[in-house]
């Protein structure tokens, strides 16, 4: 029991010790490095600035492997174009298919939306979480149009 005693004090006294040994000084920490470096790092933080995607939602149309798959994709990929010009269409390859993906929605409830009014025509629909890039909007699209004439 004093052996046990003698050693806790002699690691409080060890550990006290070591703490008063310490100078609590406030200082400042200088970083040099190329300026090449930095220039980089800024121009990476505006191209990322312009490809800022959000989580969301796109409906897959198709998925194609083995031979001759990359052309059904670029295929039905024109094809959709031609039905819908206004939604746009990715192609992803993940060894070995070619996924056709349309739309950025941002709810899976878009999504459904498009993919029952598609369906018909491509009937192997299938609503897949992603990164979407967000619909960007014109302040002519925010701004109600008025009439100026002075007719009132």
């Amino acid at each position: 029991m004093m052996r046990r005693t003698l050693t806790c004090l002699l690691l409080l006294l060890i550990a006290c010790g070591a703490t008063m040994g310490q100078n609590h000084r406030r200082g400042s920490v200088e970083i040099t490095g190329d300026t090449d470096v930095s220039k980089l790092v800024k121009k990476h933080i505006e191209f990322n600035e312009h490809l800022r995607t959000v989580p969301g939602f796109r409906v897959q149309i198709a998925a194609f492997s083995g031979a001759n798959s990359r052309n059904q994709a670029f295929e039905l990929k024109n094809q959709f174009k031609s039905d819908y010009p206004e939604v746009e269409v990715y192609i992803h390859f993940t060894e070995p298919n070619f996924r056709v993906k349309v739309g950025d929605f941002t709810s899976k409830l878009e999504a459904y939306v498009f993919a029952q009014k598609i369906k018909e025509k491509y009937r192997s629909t299938l609503i897949v979480k992603e990164n979407v890039y967000p619909i960007h909007l014109d302040w002519s699209d925010l701004v109600p149009e008025t009439d100026d004439s002075g007719d009132d």
